[in-house]
């Protein structure tokens, strides 16, 4: 009920702000944030509104989004629409897309959790663990497969908008060939239980863990770092911060160790 009751609360505010503006609230970092923390709710609630750990999985990700969007250096406040987002599309396309990164970023933290679960596996705890990361990977693979479907139907749309914006629908933009890959990547692990050295629940949940980093590179990484239409830095880069290597390392770690431990009971 009170997870309910937060995600009305969450889209009331979005459509205040829709309403005030004037325009749809996912055009800049700060609403593109806010966007899709209310998107992983919405995940969460649709596809593992019956499991507990599916929901903490939701709760604890949402609000380091939110979190996350409340930073100083993301400004919150509500300005003019620039020209080339005062379109149609804006509602469509964007909001699909962005949609879509909250349902991929549910899967990747269930397949996080999922590895610290192995990384507890014992003898005498092995049935039910794998128990609950069997089904924590059923529910992720959902998410991945309703992600995978809005970026497909996010960058088709994105492509009429180019051809009313620029008059070609696909010119190989790095934001453009970066969303492909994701597509690419995604459709790739939903097809890992087709391969049998890697149809297990291991290959699984280090790929959609992993698999994140291509839309991270499209969300981010081709704004700051790369040039093309969708850039803001014109392929000026801006450092790294240091913790973003403390995670990778983190996570590498966790995956090794998750496997060392998947092979040590021979599971």
């Amino acid at each position: 009920t009170g997870i309910v009751f937060g995600v009305l609360f969450h889209t009331a505010g979005l459509i205040l702000r829709w309403y005030i503006s004037g325009y749809a609230p996912w055009t800049n970092g700060y609403e593109s944030l806010i966007y899709i923390a209310w998107a992983i709710s919405l995940a969460g609630i649709l596809i593992a509104w019956n499991s507990i750990g599916g929901m903490a999985a939701t709760i604890a990700i949402t609000s380091i989004i939110l979190w996350i969007a409340k930073l100083s250096y993301l400004d919150p406040e509500i300005t003019p629409l620039i020209p080339v987002l005062n379109s149609k599309w804006l509602i469509l396309h964007v909001s699909i897309v962005a949609g879509s990164y909250g349902f991929l970023l549910l899967g990747a933290i269930l397949g996080f959790i999922n590895l610290l679960l192995m990384l507890m596996l014992k003898e005498y705890n092995k049935k039910r663990l794998l128990a609950i990361i069997t089904e924590l990977s059923y529910l992720g693979e959902r998410a991945l497969m309703v992600g995978i479907a809005l970026l497909s139907v996010g960058t088709f749309l994105g492509g009429v908008w180019a051809n009313e914006s620029w008059g070609r629908y696909w010119g190989w933009d790095a934001k453009e060939t970066w969303a492909l890959i994701s597509i690419l990547v995604y459709a790739f692990i939903l097809q890992l239980h087709l391969i049998p050295k890697l149809s297990g629940l291991f290959a699984y949940n280090v790929a959609a863990l992993f698999g994140l980093s291509s839309v991270i590179m499209t969300y981010c990484g081709v704004n700051y770092y790369l040039s093309g239409l969708h850039s803001f830095a014109a392929g000026n880069p801006m450092p790294v911060p240091a913790w973003v290597y403390i995670i990778l390392a983190g996570l590498i770690m966790t995956s090794i160790g998750a496997y060392q431990r998947k092979k040590k009971l021979n599971i």
